[in-house]
């Protein structure tokens, strides 16, 4: 994530920032500064010790800070790369190296002498350069070069030692060490030094731009007034760098391209550039993979089936362009004189690998020419052609490798390094080339290990037919079951209010159901703060038991004010925070939003409640309470849309200010209390809303789950209060069983949010590690806990002693508290987001089960939305992370074990990439996706990453966010923090959105994931 952020910077502020790790590495010593000619021989000296002599703890090799740079001028014919750019000259001059480069060796490349001297060098003569103790350039050495050669030196260059064998045999009387840049390994870590790559790539570049110069018309098809023009038709043959960069180029251009390779994996990436895939049918099956990268040869008959292909081809397109070569050999001849002499006059040719005998019999290395009206170019110096571009990445290539070669600022070869040995050509004139060959791995895989698999695939793939007859079996079961269910609460109901109070929570949780599905991914963070707020609705069981004076005068009264304290810091803060998110997610574009104007209905509403309540109109806090509800319930349905949501929030707000009026009304108030009611919610209010203000949106999580806690509590103290309150009148009251059910749930589920969201916010928070905690026999505790809490419940049924009943319910309190401290320090902090949608869930529960312990249908009911909410969004968490919600809700989330059997392997090589590759990709990426983590959140790299889109896009690239359900430390977590940055959500999606896309995306950006 920090290189992306870093990249951007110095993608767009021009800013370069240069690697200063290495200054923890240096290392110093007192030895006397060698001699030239101890300073050359001991920088080609192999050590059979490790890199750092253990004993003596001296780095082996010679320190940058002795150590020259030779960059000759290229003597090469119509050679005009060079092997350093002043860029790079000052990237190791900072590492301590003395450069010397000779006078106008860039001029061809357009890097003039005063370039490099502000780089740091030191402009030379020929000899003077060449006298260095290393030698970059870009081609093999001429014999008058190697006459100039310090003997002992160090030469890094392109070799090509088969064909240069008598080049090679001359250096070896300097006894130098020569390095090779084409026998670099293709290796992932060696990629960065991959020149051959970066050459290639240039000259499948140029030969498009070559053979457009020499073609007769457009590339691209046009229809004008003056008539219509095709496009031109192109094959390029062979899918490697080259062919993939012509393939490239002249699909932007325009251009029908057709491609062959006898390589079937190039197909793929054949086609993602738009180009048509030539493939061979005839009878042999047979694949031209080779080592290194290239294609191998092949057999006489599928040879034969080729030629056919291109004989076809030939007189069908207008350009070919060949890049076919075989290692150490000559390049093969693909297309043939009768092929030439069968193409459409004014067509082109155009052979990359003509400096290894061409690809195609008439080509004239070197030159350009027609023969028979077809353009033959075959130059063997296009990156030369190039000479800015191609001498910028060979620098990189060359400069990354001299670097690698030793360790912690010295330079040392080091036969045990793979690609030091690979590309070693000479050691003080000694051939070490070719390199012995690795050591051979042993498949991990056994023969019969082999066979198991394909058998398992075999038995995998023998998909039995459905069974229809049992899927519905298991449908009309799961329907009996629920119908069965109902009518049982109907013959064990006690009175007319339960019956009533089920069907409220049964409609209302089918409510809650549809209307959460229906809310945008994007706004879930918002529906988890929305629904914080209403759920601060269990300050209406705190205001039904509230009494005494200016105070509280019993411990119900105390225990109830309590409740009705925290829950209004809930209902003050969650609208707020709500409020500031959503309007976030606003643009400049949106029209304007007269949201206040609203504030009519909320107060005409109360009002006409008040009067009407005074008017002894009874059945009004009924009525006031479902339009309440229904108030709560647009809340959540608000969020279904961005254009929506705002007015959501003010539905939200609108619904708990009638409830709470409402509930005020329908007890008797005196002024004393009314005073103690004010004071106590007037000061939660608040501090709620202080807290909600002063908040950054990073620690949103940490909010959430500290508002979960206090939902929680006040369920606790309320049913506590309650049960003191009314305990004297349960032997004569014939739902008494039905109401101390639900004080004991209330109890027991409110007292496990309270623990677990308090161990949620400080791991959160940092207070406590993020790592899960393994208590010593968890399981065996936790079923413990459970098993007394059952106990507990069976106790607290049977007696009528109001001592055990209380006794009871703080054993439970306690029980649960500890259940729910067990529980959540077993899950780690990236397990966070279902943490929270979990006890966001069980607090909708805790509401419902106060709902049915007062017979309040408003708590029943946003109990019933709460509980939908957090159950859904707990799901779509589960399913993102591959996990069951039914292991989630019921604690298992820590277990040590969440599968069996073998591990998946990981197959194949990754690529590397630093900060500056990450900048080309970048730039050379016309469509990208973003996929970030919580590492963004961490970093606050929101807002230089929303600057870096809004440039890219500025610059006509396709960006868009793709964001998986778990990113964040919560749900939407990251849709929000994007949008404070201020990145407009019409280009941040869900990952599934854009799961289509992928195919047609040019560049992923992995961010802090």
């Amino acid at each position: 994530m920090i290189s992306v952020v870093r990249a951007q910077k110095i993608l767009f502020q021009t800013k370069r920032f240069n690697n200063i790790s290495w200054i923890c590495h240096r290392a110093t010593s007192s030895a006397p500064t060698p001699t030239t000619t101890q300073l050359a021989h001991q920088v080609g000296h192999q050590v059979a010790a490790d890199v750092v002599d253990p004993a003596k703890k001296i780095i082996a090799g010679a320190p940058y800070k002795s150590l020259s740079i030779g960059v000759p001028k290229e003597t090469y014919l119509n050679e005009k790369r060079v092997a350093l750019t002043p860029t790079v000259v000052s990237t190791l001059v900072k590492k301590g190296f003395t450069l010397h480069v000779e006078e106008n060796a860039g001029i061809g490349a357009q890097f003039p002498n005063e370039d490099y001297q502000n780089a740091g060098a030191k402009i030379v003569s020929r000899n003077a350069a060449y006298a260095s103790n290393i030698i970059l350039k870009v081609r093999q050495p001429s014999p008058e070069d190697i006459s100039v050669f310090q003997d002992k030196s160090t030469l890094i260059s392109f070799i090509y030692p088969v064909q240069n064998k008598a080049i090679v045999d001359q250096l070896t009387q300097k006894q130098l060490n020569v390095f090779a840049m084409d026998c670099i390994p293709r290796i992932s870590r060696a990629q960065v030094f991959d020149a051959l790559s970066s050459m290639a790539n240039i000259a499948g570049y140029k030969a498009v731009i070559e053979a457009a110069n020499s073609f007769g018309r457009f590339f691209t098809g046009q229809i004008t007034a003056a008539g219509k023009s095709p496009p031109a038709k192109i094959l390029v043959i062979g899918g490697g760098v080259a062919g993939l960069s012509a393939i490239g180029t002249a699909r932007n251009m325009g251009a029908v391209v057709r491609a062959f390779d006898t390589r079937p994996t190039v197909k793929e990436q054949v086609q993602s550039m738009g180009a048509e895939f030539l493939e061979l049918h005839y009878k042999g099956s047979e694949s031209g993979e080779g080592t290194g990268g290239y294609a191998k040869e092949m057999s006489p008959e599928f040879i034969e089936a080729e030629m056919a292909l291109f004989a076809k081809q030939a007189k069908e397109v207008d350009i070919i362009i060949t890049t076919a070569l075989i290692p150490g050999k000559k390049a093969p001849t693909l297309i043939t004189k009768e092929m030439i002499e069968s193409m459409k006059p004014g067509s082109v040719v155009v052979d990359l690998a003509a400096e290894a005998g061409g690809n195609i019999e008439t080509t004239r290395p070197g030159e350009k020419y027609v023969y028979k009206d077809v353009t033959h170019i075959g130059y063997t110096d296009l990156p030369s052609r190039l000479a800015s571009q191609s001498s910028g990445l060979y620098a990189n290539n060359i400069s990354k490798f001299l670097l690698s070669i030793g360790s912690q600022d010295h330079f040392y070869i080091d036969l045990n390094d793979e690609v030091v040995r690979g590309s070693l050509i000479l050691r003080e004139g000694e051939w070490m080339w070719p390199p012995p060959k690795p050591a051979a791995i042993e498949n991990p895989l056994s023969k019969a290990a082999v066979k198991d698999v394909k058998a398992e695939k075999k038995a995998a793939a023998e998909v039995l037919p459905p069974n229809y007859f049992t899927e519905h079996l298991k449908g009309s079961l799961l329907y009996t079951t629920g119908l069965g269910s109902l009518l049982g609460l109907g013959i064990i109901s006690p009175n007319p209010l339960f019956a009533n109070m089920i069907t409220t929570f049964a409609l209302s949780g089918v409510v809650g159901y549809h209307t959460v599905w229906g809310v945008q991914p994007a706004l879930h963070s918002p529906l988890m703060s929305v629904t914080n707020a209403i759920s601060g609705i269990t300050a209406v069981g705190g205001l039904l038991l509230m009494g005494g004076g200016f105070y509280p005068q019993t411990i119900p009264q105390g225990l109830a004010a309590a409740a009705a304290f925290i829950s209004s810091i809930n209902i003050g803060g969650g609208f707020i925070i709500t409020q500031r998110m959503l309007n976030m997610f606003k643009r400049p574009t949106d029209p304007p939003e007269h949201n206040y104007l609203y504030l009519i209905p909320g107060a005409s509403s109360i009002g006409l409640y008040a009067w009407a309540s005074q008017q002894g109109y009874h059945d009004i806090n009924h009525l006031a309470y479902l339009a309440a509800s229904l108030c709560c319930v647009g809340a959540l349905g608000g969020l279904s849309n961005q254009k929506t949501a705002r007015l959501g929030n003010t539905l939200g707000m609108i619904g708990v200010s009638l409830g709470l009026a409402a509930t005020l009304g329908s007890i008797h108030l005196d002024m004393p209390l009314i005073t103690q009611i004010g004071a106590t919610m007037g000061t939660g209010g608040l501090l709620g809303a202080l807290v909600a203000r002063r908040i950054a949106i990073t620690d949103l999580p940490q909010l959430v789950a500290a508002f979960h806690s206090l939902v929680g509590m006040a369920a606790v103290l309320t049913c506590v209060s309650h049960y003191i309150a009314e305990c004297d009148h349960f032997v004569d009251d014939p739902a008494a069983s039905v109401i101390k059910t639900a004080l004991f749930l209330g109890t027991y589920i409110g007292g496990i949010t309270f623990s677990g969201s308090l161990i949620a916010y400080a791991k959160l928070q940092g207070m406590m590690s993020g790592a899960p905690i393994m208590l010593p026999g968890r399981h065996a505790i936790n079923s413990g806990l459970a098993l007394a809490n059952v106990g507990a419940l069976a106790y607290y049924m049977m007696s009528a002693d109001p001592m055990v009943g209380i006794s009871m319910l703080g054993l439970t309190s306690a029980l649960s508290m500890t259940m729910g401290l067990t529980l959540t320090v077993a899950i780690g902090g990236a397990d966070m987001p279902v943490v929270i949608t979990v006890l966001n869930s069980y607090s909708g529960w805790a509401l419902c089960a106060e709902g049915f312990m007062l017979n309040n249908s408003l708590m029943t009911i946003v109990g019933a939305l709460i509980g939908s909410s957090g159950a859904i969004l707990s799901y779509i968490m589960c399913k993102a992370m591959n996990r069951s919600l039914p292991n989630v809700i019921l604690g298992g989330y820590g277990t040590d074990s969440t599968g069996s059997g073998k591990a998946m392997q990981i197959t194949g090589t990754h690529t590397e990439v630093n900060v500056d590759q990450t900048i080309d990709l970048i730039k050379e990426s016309s469509s990208i996706i973003i996929t970030p983590g919580y590492g963004l959140c961490v970093a606050k790299a929101q807002y230089p990453i929303a600057e870096m889109v809004d440039i890219l896009r500025k610059h006509g690239k396709t960006v868009r966010f793709a964001i998986h359900p778990v990113a964040g430390r919560m749900p939407g977590q990251l849709n929000v923090l994007l949008a404070e940055a201020g990145v407009s959500y019409d280009i941040v999606h869900e990952m599934e959105e854009v799961n289509h896309e992928f195919t047609n995306t040019d560049l992923v950006l992995v961010i802090g994931a």
